[in-house]
């Protein structure tokens, strides 16, 4: 990815699909990443049920490996868009049940 980013014709142009996909892919495995290390750190400062954890942790889990998997192979042939559901209802998994958790007060 990072030998030839500065042609301007690379992918299809800075704007085409695959070219998008690749960057997309690129921080999304980077922020899902990050999402899950300040959960961690989350943990370490609020207490959670057991349950909520566990769900929240294998969706950020299921998320950082799909979300980059989905993107790259969408760059790779367009059809694999139609999977994008998969890494975005592991985030949602991941998220709510924190939420849901929050102490009130």
């Amino acid at each position: 990815m990072g030998l030839f980013f500065h042609r301007d014709d690379w992918a299809g142009g800075y704007g085409a699909l695959r070219r998008r996909m690749l960057r997309l892919g690129h921080i999304s495995f980077f922020g899902i990443g990050l999402l899950n290390f300040f959960f961690a750190l989350t943990l370490s400062l609020v207490t959670f049920p057991e349950a909520y954890v566990r769900v929240a942790s294998v969706g950020f889990i299921i998320a950082v490996m799909t979300m980059p998997l989905n993107c790259f192979l969408t760059a790779w042939k367009k059809p694999f868009r139609h999977l994008f559901p998969i890494p975005v209802l592991a985030v949602i998994s991941g998220i709510v049940p924190i939420l849901i958790a929050w102490p009130s007060s």
